[in-house]
């Protein structure tokens, strides 16, 4: 049951279920280690999968920036436009970032790519690393 419950958790996690979505990524910016801030446009509803993608893409996005970057800021944009969700993550930090060297851009490439979107990294040496999602989201 604990094997099962952390597999659950995994796949749509309960703050999602008692927060929604805003509320989530509130909590995620609220608790990061590098100061985060929210811009999250009219959203609407939602597919669960895309809420879910889209709420572990921003952890991992702020995960990464906490560990790899030396970003004193992190801003995170949503937007909903022509059926797509957009998530954008933008540092301050050093740039860089090599998808070779860790799980963390793979895992957002995967989780964007089973629901059939699309991932940009942009990470010039120097800075600053800017990682835009889009994921389908039409009703």
């Amino acid at each position: 049951m604990t094997e099962l419950r952390d597999v659950i958790r995994t796949m749509y996690p309960p703050i999602l279920a008692d927060r929604g979505l805003e509320g989530a990524l509130a909590s995620l910016a609220a608790g990061s280690a590098v100061p985060a801030e929210l811009d999250l446009g009219e959203l609407g509803r939602l597919p669960a999968a895309v809420e879910a993608a889209a709420y572990f893409i921003v952890a991992e996005t702020l995960t990464n920036a906490a560990k790899h970057s030396g970003a004193t800021r992190v801003t995170v944009r949503m937007s909903r436009h022509d059926g797509r969700l957009i998530v954008e993550v933008t540092d301050d930090g050093i740039g860089g970032a090599d998808e070779s060297r860790g799980t963390g851009l793979v895992g957002i490439r995967r989780r964007s790519a089973a629901l059939d979107g699309t991932v940009l990294v942009s990470s010039p040496p120097g800075g600053p690393t800017a990682i835009t999602v889009e994921l389908p989201c039409a009703s």
